[in-house]
């Protein structure tokens, strides 16, 4: 993949209107100021994306966490990075096909939502499973048309608020409706970085990049500054828009999934209703077979590494991709968005549980860094303290303001989920020291 392709599967796994999805659960945590929120994730994600850069340039292999917290710490906390990322990796396409079923749902209200999620997920897997060029000329094309329409909505939401007036003060997505409240700010943030979960995703696809190792560098860090910039404009126009308080959208969840669709609906017309739904269901379900791609390239390197059972690893001779990894990806995909389409909260949970594993791996990723590039001094160039030490130092530590911002539920799912990842590394290790042994693998000779 070219740069361009790498920056449009990043921006397609992110979503041009990633912000729409979760707006009215944004707009209720922070009691209005769902802008402010965006600009406080884009600043905390910038440390991350500086080091996916660094990593990327110096490892470009598709374990993306695994291999760098690997090579720059050691090879149990890559595991543990590799294992973590794959929550992310296997709950953020559970959320993006779950937008896209309410997306659709929200047009066609007699179909259940998790029908539109059982079509969406069959679909986009067999555009993973035909390979990467044919999946990169789906998504330029779907990239394109979802920022058509946000375009779309952004100008005709600016012409309704100059004329007839906002709903709510002009400043108070940044401010707040009743007061700023920096607590409830970062207690969005920690749910508003799924919005940015994407942009990681680039590393996966390092061995699948042409050009120089920078390439991956520079489409992550494009593809951040792209998608805050759009999260902070479509976010101030929303609320401006939204007919109902941040206070209605907290006391009532199920109104949170649809808050932006309804704010656009009731403030410029159904027909825009309608494009936006319709440009947010293709956007979402192919955000999600990004995501899955990503996920499953991960399952592979750890394969490789013989962290996760052997058979992941194997890559498609026809088509160069990990069929095996992608389709397990796939069933846990379908398993959790089914389930959370059966809840009327489910959103919500898998909204705040979803970015537990990649904080988790984001910390360790910045850890990785240092050591890379100041304690192991690994890298050909002399080390820079600011740029190799502040910069990670200074990410790690506000990631994990942003951890600690996290709901009970959502730490507790993560906790579970690194508890179910050493209940795997013994299981892999047993049978790998039990191969060893009987095929006198471990012997020198």
């Amino acid at each position: 993949m070219s740069l361009g392709q790498l920056i449009f599967f990043g921006l397609v796994f992110i979503g041009p209107a990633a912000a729409v999805g979760i707006f009215g659960t944004l707009d209720a945590k922070s009691s209005g100021a769902v802008a402010a929120v965006y600009v406080v994730a884009t600043l905390v994600m910038a440390f991350t994306a500086v080091s996916y850069m660094r990593m990327s340039r110096e490892v470009p292999r598709a374990g993306s966490v695994f291999a760098y917290a690997g090579t720059g710490i050691g090879p149990r906390a890559g595991y543990v990075s590799g294992w973590m990322i794959l929550l992310d990796y296997l709950l953020i396409p559970s959320v993006a096909y779950m937008f896209t079923g309410i997306a659709l749902n929200s047009l066609f209200p007699a179909v259940p939502i998790w029908a539109f999620v059982a079509v969406a997920v069959v679909a986009t897997t067999a555009l993973n499973v035909a390979g990467v060029r044919l999946a990169s000329k789906v998504i330029t094309a779907v990239v394109l048309l979802e920022v058509l329409v946000l375009l779309v909505v952004l100008a005709c939401g600016a012409y309704v608020l100059a004329v007839h007036g906002p709903t709510r003060p002009w400043l108070s997505p940044f401010t707040g409706v009743g007061g700023f409240s920096p607590l409830a700010v970062m207690a969005a943030v920690s749910v508003a970085v799924l919005s940015f979960l994407g942009f990681d995703a680039l590393a996966t696809f390092a061995e699948e990049a042409k050009g120089s190792v920078r390439l991956v560098g520079r489409a992550t860090i494009l593809c951040l500054v792209i998608a805050g910039v759009l999260f902070v404009a479509q976010s101030y126009v929303g609320a401006l828009l939204s007919p109902t308080t941040p206070a209605q959208l907290a006391a009532n969840p199920g109104l949170q999934g649809a808050a932006y669709y309804t704010a656009v609906g009731n403030s410029i017309g159904p027909w825009l209703h309608w494009l936006l739904a319709l440009s947010k269901a293709a956007g979402a379900a192919f955000a999600a077979m990004v995501g899955q791609g990503a996920g499953s390239r991960i399952i592979m390197d750890m394969a490789r590494e013989r962290r996760l059972p052997r058979a992941l690893a194997r890559v498609s001779v026809r088509t160069g991709v990990p069929v095996r990894s992608i389709l397990v990806t796939a069933a846990g995909n379908i398993v959790v968005a089914l389930w959370a389409a059966t809840r009327g909260d489910g959103l919500d949970i898998l909204s705040s549980a979803v970015n537990v594993g990649a904080l988790t791996a984001f910390i360790l990723l910045h850890v990785s860094v240092i050591g890379y590039f100041l304690v192991k001094k690994l890298a050909p160039e002399p080390g820079n303290w600011f740029l190799h030490g502040a910069v990670p130092a200074v990410g790690a530590v506000l990631l994990v303001l942003v951890l600690a911002s996290a709901t009970p539920l959502a730490l507790a799912v993560g906790l579970a989920w690194f508890v179910l990842g050493l209940v795997v590394a013994a299981i892999v290790y047993r049978r790998r020291a039990s191969t060893s042994s009987t095929t006198g693998a471990d012997n020198p000779a």
